[in-house]
């Protein structure tokens, strides 16, 4: 249309993609106004709050457009910070108030949206893992590995707590988890750690299995004990994503219901792992590692374990399906609640040290039958692990004995005797200096100086 000529009738301007945006996210930020009484009294009504929030977050990955930033609800009550009793926000950000309904509802691209959203990401964690322990009969409050009768000290986020850092971590000693932020070496957009939904589940994964087994954590476990770490961490950002419906039917609409196809789901941290110019995001859930060629590199040990998982939760769904009587989401979402539970059991009913995959494999192949599943499932749970070499099948005798509940599965390959884990290329948790005993070591040290001295006559102050 010419300058100043006058538009036609019914004529409707196109928006521009940068109104579109502004508007999508003005949508999102909408609220109603405080509700108030009716004739002359303005006086505001008391809102019910306290028995949940609503928070505006990323439900994926923010590369993950399919997603983006959707509207939640956390049960529970919630204060400024955003905080509540078992998490709270750390320094670096100031505290993000409730509006009048109790929500926390903030301008995505900004320090109070990364607080609320990180926040958000951390308690659906801790709470998904409580309700599956909870579903199988043994609710807990799933303590911090610092918390006793003495110390109840809630966790502490930092969205922006590594500036300039490509990491992100769980500190044990400081009782935290901090999230850092980047330039991509020839980019100019930063990336925040803190607002992948992948990243900060898997470092709540790591202090949620903290808690329940301490040692693990230490690098003088052998290397599978590490890899049982670090793949719990990516297997919570697949459980989390799981655990939400929205999420479930983005899969299914995504690949047709045929899991390996590519998806989301499998791609843990897209956004970071295009920063450093791979395709699948820091780590691939859907592999083909083996435990000979992982060696004794955590990293990739991890994903032997996380993709044997994937490869059960496909079997398991394509088990269940049937899309004439359940609709593929519901049945994707109610397979990964059970997967999910399984998994914690398994790990929790693990040696407390030096535990191997072969170690919570059995566990979860006795459950399975405990919990009266059909046969399929333990037969899932041995093929997969045992294409992965870390089980291998045994013909049971007949009658098998009573008191051996995990008949048939030996280990496979196991690490060997005073293996020594390679955590150069795992996430900022696995590498603290804390995890190393760095104490003993210097200790050592200090010891070899003394006992030389005392050797050689060297017993007092030097004349």
């Amino acid at each position: 249309m010419p300058p100043h000529a006058t538009p036609p009738v019914g004529f409707i301007p196109t928006p521009s993609a940068a109104y579109r945006q502004h508007r999508k996210a003005a949508q999102l930020l909408d609220q109603p106004g405080t509700p108030r009484p009716g004739g002359a009294d303005t006086t505001p009504v008391p809102l019910p709050y306290a028995f949940g929030a609503r928070v505006l977050m990323w439900k994926q990955d923010p590369t993950v457009d399919e997603i983006g930033t959707r509207k939640a609800f956390l049960p529970g009550l919630i204060l400024d910070g955003p905080r509540d009793a078992r998490i709270v926000s750390g320094a670096g950000i100031a505290p993000v108030s409730p509006n009048a309904f109790g929500d926390f509802v903030a301008q995505p691209d900004t320090p109070q949206f990364d607080a609320v959203h990180t926040f958000a990401v951390v308690r659906q964690t801790l709470t998904m893992y409580q309700r599956a322990l909870s579903a199988a009969g043994a609710e807990m409050p799933l303590p911090w590995q610092w918390n006793s009768s003495v110390d109840t000290a809630p966790l502490q986020v930092f969205p922006y707590g590594l500036p300039n850092v490509m990491n992100a971590f769980y500190s044990r000693s400081q009782g935290c988890l901090k999230f850092g932020d980047f330039i991509p070496s020839g980019q100019k957009e930063r990336v925040y750690t803190c607002r992948s939904f992948d990243i900060v589940s898997h470092e709540t994964g790591h202090a949620v299995l903290d808690g329940l087994k301490p040692q693990w954590l230490q690098a003088d476990n052998p290397p599978q004990t590490g890899g049982l770490h670090e793949s719990f961490g990516d297997l919570t950002a697949i459980f989390l994503a799981l655990s939400q419906l929205d999420q479930c039917e983005a899969v299914i609409a995504q690949t047709k219901a045929r899991l390996h196809d590519k998806t989301f789901l499998a791609d843990i941290a897209e956004q970071f792992g295009l920063s450093l110019g791979t395709t699948t995001g820091l780590r691939n859930a859907d592999n083909n590692l083996t435990l000979t060629e992982a060696g004794t590199e955590v990293h990739a040990l991890s994903q032997v374990f996380t993709g044997a998982i994937y490869d059960i939760l496909a079997d398991l769904f394509a088990f269940e399906r049937n899309p004439a009587l359940e609709d593929d989401a519901a049945v994707l979402h109610r397979v990964g609640a059970y997967l999910r539970g399984l998994v914690l059991r398994g790990l929790i009913a693990a040696p407390d040290r030096s535990a191997g995959y072969a170690d919570v494999v059995s566990q979860m192949h006795a459950l399975v039958a405990a919990d009266g599943k059909p046969e399929e499932y333990a037969g899932f749970i041995r093929d997969r692990f045992s294409v992965r070499e870390v089980v291998v099948v045994v013909p049971a005798p007949s009658p098998p004995p009573q008191d051996v509940p995990n008949l048939g599965l030996v280990a496979g390959v196991c690490d060997a005797p005073g293996a020594v884990q390679d955590r150069r290329a795992c996430c900022g948790t696995m590498n603290l200096p804390e995890y190393y005993n760095v104490e003993a070591i210097l200790a050592q040290e200090v010891n070899a100086l003394a006992q030389w001295c005392a050797d050689h006559g060297r017993t007092g102050p030097a004349g």
